[in-house]
């Protein structure tokens, strides 16, 4: 799951409102054992969108 998640993200990175609707509803769907996994790659990989992340993350 944390693959395709990864996938789905790369893929609307382009748009920032379509980037955090998809990692809202990815932070439902991953296992409870990939969330922080999820957060690390995300602010590593999209670093333009820190703010977004933060918010989602909490």
């Amino acid at each position: 799951m944390l693959e395709m998640t990864k996938n789905v993200l790369r893929n609307v990175s382009f748009d920032r409102a379509l980037f955090q609707k998809e990692l809202k509803k990815a932070t439902k769907w991953i296992a409870k054992d990939e969330y922080h996994q999820l957060k690390i790659w995300c602010m590593a990989s999209f670093a333009m969108y820190s703010d977004i992340i933060n918010e989602v993350f909490g």
